[in-house]
């Protein structure tokens, strides 16, 4: 299966929900929207752990990753400075409402702000490539380095 129609066909039930399309309201990094980052996070990690040859399972890669930020609400309105602390584990809760999740989606929403969230390391590779593209994407964004608008 090519690398586009996994994406579609794993993510086309995420990004078909009423909540998921709610996030393109609201900013995660500079001008850039948590539906749009998300789409991101989870097109550069597919992109990276095939580059490196790394055997993952792609489709709880793709779905982990859209779902990292599904946290439902705009961090900036009443700044919550424990908002990156909090939020994957409100994420894993609203996504683990809507969806059913395997262990390495429910492991990639979890921990990925590891190291800030010392006691959740990620534990499967997936959770592992997510938390670093995360981080990558985020600067890239924050710096208006990286730009894209999937909304």
């Amino acid at each position: 299966m090519g690398k586009n129609s996994l994406f579609n066909e794993a993510a086309k039930d995420i990004l078909s929900t009423p909540e998921m399309r709610q996030s393109k309201k609201y900013i995660q990094h500079g001008k850039v929207t948590v539906y749009s980052h998300s789409i991101a996070v989870a097109k550069y990690s597919q992109a990276f752990a095939r580059k490196i040859r790394l055997r993952v399972d792609e489709r709880s890669l793709i779905r982990g990753a859209l779902l990292h930020d599904f946290f439902l609400y705009d961090w900036h309105d009443d700044w919550d400075k424990l908002h990156g602390f909090k939020h994957p584990r409100i994420a894993l809760e609203n996504a683990g409402k809507q969806f059913s999740l395997n262990r390495r989606e429910r492991d990639i929403i979890r921990k990925h702000m590891w190291p800030m969230t010392f006691a959740n390391m990620p534990r499967c590779r997936e959770a592992w490539v997510v938390c670093a593209v995360d981080k990558y994407v985020s600067l890239l964004e924050t710096f208006k380095i990286l730009r894209y608008n999937y909304d």
